[in-house]
């Protein structure tokens, strides 16, 4: 019998993730949605995913703006008790 992937996970009641282009490169990612580091633009925010955050950062640090920093378990599944 094959291991269960999901044997780490107590409440395995189910996962939700968000799947958007991003706002950098426009390539689909999944992410989870209250932890995604965003853009806002025109008051709407726009995900942003980890290969566009690793290029823009050292530009952003060349124009004395903080680093965007995402915040651990971003880019993972939502735990469905967490909605």
């Amino acid at each position: 019998m094959a291991e269960d992937p999901w044997a780490d996970y107590p409440d395995s009641g189910g996962w939700v993730v968000v799947l958007s282009p991003c706002v950098g490169c426009g390539h689909p990612f999944s992410y989870n949605p209250h932890l995604v580091p965003s853009v806002t633009i025109a008051g709407t925010r726009h995900p942003i995913c980890q290969a566009c955050v690793t290029r823009v950062n050292p530009l952003r640090r060349a124009n004395g703006l903080p680093e965007i920093v995402p915040l651990a378990g971003a880019y993972e599944p939502l735990s469905e008790s967490a909605l």
